[in-house]
């Protein structure tokens, strides 16, 4: 049975409040003014306050923000014997949930019963969709977690992979097998990276674009350098944020466009510049790669096994992008993407 609390300084009124409610089902404890109103409510919990406007010493509209400051206050219907419409808008802008105008007789009694279902009801919808809230926040919390967690695994497991290729190109003496694993392992390293970053950031959904390639351009102008010839790579972005699938799918292609520039687009014992230039566009993305070099016509049979060049085609293809060429010097490759 919900358990109301019914201030008012008329005594006998309080009595038959109490009484008629107790035949609706409600049981009421009764106070005689907002002071003592208020020290129940602080020593004792109820579902409900109903209190009376007219009272000597504080009236309801001085109790109303006593009551709201209160820990977990509950709500409040408001009775007046008034019937001026401004003193129903200042109880509900002072926090009243709803108000009933005393009246004669029975009808009073089912009016104020009427208005603790309604305002009882809408606080147990309210508790519900709180409740609902806290256990998605929660239930969002742990997935995120989890998620992480995988992406953390798959990290470390690519890794690993990454060391296995490194092991094997350490142990085969063909030069070209040399080569495809070490295109291989760099290949690995630029999937990995998006998952480093998707378990390190606290946005797990996207990825930031500049720290992502950072850090994979950095990887590419170690890997490429050499003592006799160094390999360096620029890189300029403006904050794009990609969806995982899309960061896979740009890394893969920067990975291969760079590395094709580390390779050919320079001799053996001669420094190069590689100039990558990520930039956002309305709905998409501008990619540029440009080098110094010898010169790159797209349409020309692949210097090396032409897996590269099907994995470019493949990757802009998944993200609806179009490349195009520039054949120089410089030579400029672009991918762009628009809405």
């Amino acid at each position: 049975m919900p358990r109301i609390l019914y201030i008012d300084d008329d005594e006998g009124l309080r009595r038959l409040t109490r009484r008629a409610l107790a035949r609706r089902g409600y049981e009421l404890t009764t106070a005689g003014s907002a002071d003592e109103g208020l020290a129940l409510l602080e020593k004792d919990r109820f579902d409900l306050v109903a209190i009376d406007h007219y009272m000597p010493g504080k009236t309801g509209l001085d109790a109303l923000p006593l009551i709201n400051a209160l820990p977990s206050p509950p709500p409040v219907v408001y009775v007046t014997g008034s019937e001026e419409s401004s003193v129903a808008v200042a109880a509900l802008k002072a926090g009243a949930r709803d108000y009933v105008v005393k009246t004669v007789g029975e009808e009073f009694f089912d009016l104020l019963a009427s208005s603790f279902a309604t305002t009882l009801e809408h606080q147990r919808l309210v508790a519900a969709q709180h409740e609902a809230e806290h256990a998605l926040k929660a239930s969002n919390e742990r997935l995120s977690a989890l998620l992480r967690e995988a992406n953390h695994r798959v990290a470390n497991s690519l890794q690993i992979v990454s060391s296995f290729i490194q092991m094997q190109a350490n142990a085969v003496e063909a030069e070209e097998a040399k080569i495809a694993l070490k295109d291989t392992q760099q290949r690995v390293y630029a999937i990995g990276q998006v998952h480093r970053r998707l378990y390190t950031s606290q946005d797990i959904n996207s990825v930031d674009m500049g720290d992502y390639l950072s850090a994979l351009t950095a990887g590419l102008e170690e890997t490429w350098s050499s003592e006799t010839a160094a390999r360096r790579v620029h890189l300029t972005t403006d904050g794009l944020r990609l969806t995982t699938d899309q960061a896979v799918s740009l890394g893969v292609v920067v990975n291969e466009l760079v590395s094709n520039a580390c390779k050919y687009a320079y001799g053996e014992e001669e420094d190069g510049d590689i100039r990558v230039d990520l930039t956002t566009l309305p709905g998409g993305f501008r990619l540029s790669v440009e080098d110094d070099g010898k010169g790159f016509n797209g349409a020309a049979t692949p210097t090396g096994t032409g897996l590269g060049t099907k994995l470019v085609t493949a990757m802009a293809r998944s993200l609806n992008a179009e490349m195009s060429y520039e054949g120089g010097p410089p030579t400029r490759i672009l991918l762009v993407k628009t809405a």
